[in-house]
């Protein structure tokens, strides 16, 4: 390896190199596209990685620990992301500050192994060649497009006739309306159609920055926006009354429009335990009825999608909906609070380590509510969810022969009941909040955290959907980050992605990927791969890993099996303990009643879309969420036209990532500094 100093421009989409610090005015000594590169942390250790780009070159970075490997691969994930997605649009992605890493010589510089690309043409450099000084562009004239509209019109109508014909076969007979061949043959024809017609709206786009120059920020292009009216019945929490007449003045409409976040921005609130009630509502989503009868509309909606197409925007039907929101679903991941306690509680940082591993793949099976994929709802921005729970004491392990908790659910039942005659000092509370901070991109952000034991998660995430073919497969972008205060540690991990599988017949979930968990001060790192089923044989939901010390790449731990059954942990000194997910105790959350929740909380906020789905009323179900969704548009759409920035309640950009306000670290911190004033 030799010493470099590295660039990441976000603005360009490039990452770049120089011999050292000093030499950065000068031109870079390689420079790689990052649009449409891949990013992947290495198996050989926990510091290296590559970066594999569209034109096949590569380079293989090594950081100087596993933490600054995961900061540096999350942001060029992120990066990579946005200019990805930039390739063949009008505007930019988003601009980001760039940052750069010290260099040579210095304890956070990362080394450099180049390897040339075999195939010396970058695909991007022949795609966006420049131009000959002095020529410029020639201009679509508009009777180009009328021509190009009108031929459209047409291929439309045909095939608009063609649907028909399909649908007005008989149900029953030789050839039918519900004819495998005819059904491919409908959503083949559709999908070409909205395929072409994505690409007339590029050139629309085009037509209209090269007549008026490039689009600036925040235009609003109103061809492309749905052109549904303002309902008028928002009744979830806090009714939001926009102008009914189009027609007023454009500043009474900016008044207004600006005025609308500061109602949505409120001071933190400081929710109290006390006020918080055990969690009654118990929705498995094991019904497939809904599916079964709307598999029209599935087929339907499928001959709408292209493969690898992003869903972020897609308005998926209201059955194939839990009846809970993303936010809610995140806390869910903490059902077993008692095993998250413990983590600080191990001895060494060897067993520390490995208490984490085995508290985070319990985590993933409750998360699930039953064995059918359905999609939970997706926050609107704004949208909060606050829970807790409350930990008997007693239950907490305190050496590594007691990891898990030997009470079966009935007892778990009984023990949460006699929690409310407890006094302080018999439970530890933890205590959980999330916040949908962005809306394009998706971005959550959750922070949980146990005063008493001085240890706090915090972690923001970004859900990339996309379309597959028969399943949905989603991209969990962030990272997060676990605080023991008690030892100065900090354990940084990420996500695996999640699938829909089987989506026209009895739809179910896996997980797939590889996860890091590494801790910088300890020396010790984690790594967890998700495996998906092959197409023939393999076993469903299999999950395998191992725990070293990287000083000396000394395996200390190794775990596989099933991450919704049985799992395998086999420690160095030959001892195997066996953990059946199913038998776990689940400790309920604690949750205010919805007359005590703030009008964008999430199950007060969502309350009639979850009250249709229990009554199986699919079409109120559907009412009440357009309701919700148009008002999320229209709003983000005033703001848009004004300029407005969005104002988070709970959470602070902090880089590329999120961080609570008040994290527990910043809070011990200052009451340690002024105890020490005080003495």
């Amino acid at each position: 390896y030799r010493c470099r100093f590295f660039v990441l421009n976000n603005d360009a989409g490039l990452l770049e190199y120089f011999v050292n610090e000093q030499s950065r005015h000068l031109k870079p000594r390689g420079t790689l596209q990052l649009a449409g590169a891949v990013i992947s942390p290495s198996d050989e250790d926990s510091h290296t990685f590559t970066v594999n780009a569209a034109s096949g070159e590569q380079y293989k970075l090594r950081a100087t620990d596993a933490k600054e490997r995961q900061h540096w691969v999350s942001r060029l994930q992120i990066c990579t992301q946005h200019h990805t997605e930039a390739i063949g649009k009008n505007n930019p992605p988003l601009k980001s500050r760039s940052f750069s890493l010290a260099s040579q010589g210095s304890a956070n510089s990362p080394g450099v192994q180049r390897r040339p690309s075999q195939n010396a043409v970058s695909f991007f450099n022949v795609g966006h060649h420049r131009l000959p000084t002095g020529k410029r562009v020639p201009i679509m004239q508009p009777d180009h497009l009328v021509d190009v509209r009108e031929m459209m019109s047409q291929a439309e109508g045909q095939q608009r006739d063609l649907i028909r014909s399909i649908e007005c076969l008989p149900v029953s007979g030789h050839l039918t309306s519900l004819d495998q061949d005819l059904l491919m043959l409908k959503a083949t024809s559709m999908a070409t159609m909205n395929c072409l017609n994505d690409c007339f709206h590029i050139l629309q786009l085009q037509h209209a920055s090269q007549q008026k120059g490039s689009l600036p920020a925040g235009t609003t292009i109103s061809w492309l926006e749905p052109k549904i009216s303002l309902a008028n019945h928002f009744k979830n929490g806090a009714a939001q009354n926009f102008p009914a007449e189009i027609n007023k003045p454009a500043s009474v409409r900016e008044e207004q429009s600006i005025a609308e976040p500061c109602q949505l921005t409120r001071e933190p609130e400081e929710i109290n335990p006390d006020e918080e009630l055990e969690d009654i509502c118990d929705d498995k989503e094991d019904d497939l009825g809904a599916v079964e009868e709307q598999r029209s509309v599935i087929l339907h909606l499928l001959s709408q999608l292209k493969l690898g197409m992003d869903l972020t925007r897609v308005v998926l039907p209201t059955f194939i909906l839990e009846k809970r929101s993303l936010l809610e679903m995140y806390a869910d991941f903490m059902s077993h609070p008692d095993l998250f306690i413990a983590i600080t509680n191990g001895t060494t940082p060897e067993e520390r380590m490995i208490r984490f591993v085995e508290y985070y793949l319990t985590s993933f099976h409750e998360g699930r509510k039953g064995a059918i994929a359905k999609k939970p709802y997706n926050p609107i921005i704004g949208e909060t969810f606050h829970c807790s729970w409350r930990m008997p004491k007693s239950d907490i392990a305190t050496d590594a022969g007691s990891n898990f908790s030997a009470h079966s659910p009935s007892e778990q039942v009984t023990l949460s009941k006699d929690l409310e005659g407890q006094t302080e000092l018999d439970y530890y509370t933890v205590k959980f909040v999330a916040e949908q901070v962005s809306h394009h991109p998706p971005v959550s952000g959750f922070y949980a955290e146990c005063v008493e034991r001085k240890m706090c998660v915090n972690a923001h995430v970004w859900t990339k959907s996309k379309f597959l073919g028969m399943s949905i497969g989603v991209t969990m972008v962030g990272e997060g980050l676990l605080s023991l205060l008690e030892h100065g540690e900090e354990y940084t991990f990420s996500l695996p992605c999640a699938y829909a599988r089987s989506i026209l017949t009895v739809p179910w979930v896996e997980l797939g990927g590889k996860v890091n968990i590494n801790c910088a001060k300890t020396g010790y790192s984690a790594s967890i791969n998700f495996h998906t089923k092959p197409f023939y044989g393999g076993k469903l939901h299999r999950v395998t890993g191992e725990v070293k010390q990287n000083a000396t790449n000394t395996v200390v731990c190794r775990v596989q099996g099933e991450w919704n059954s049985v799992l395998e942990f086999t420690y160095s000194n030959g001892e195997t303990k066996y953990v059946d997910l199913t038998k776990l105790s689940v400790t309920r959350k604690r949750v205010r009643p919805l007359e005590k929740q703030g009008p964008f909380e999430s199950r007060r906020l969502w309350q009639h879309v979850t009250e249709s789905l229990r009554d199986g009323d699919i079409d109120k179900a559907t009412e009440h969420k357009r309701a919700l969704e148009e008002r999320q548009r229209n709003e983000e759409r005033l703001r848009a036209e004004t300029e407005t920035p969005w104002c988070t309640k709970y959470f602070l950009k902090e880089g590329d990532g999120w961080v609570y306000h008040k994290p527990l670290w910043k809070t011990v911190s200052t009451a340690q500094t002024q105890q020490t004033d005080t003495n």
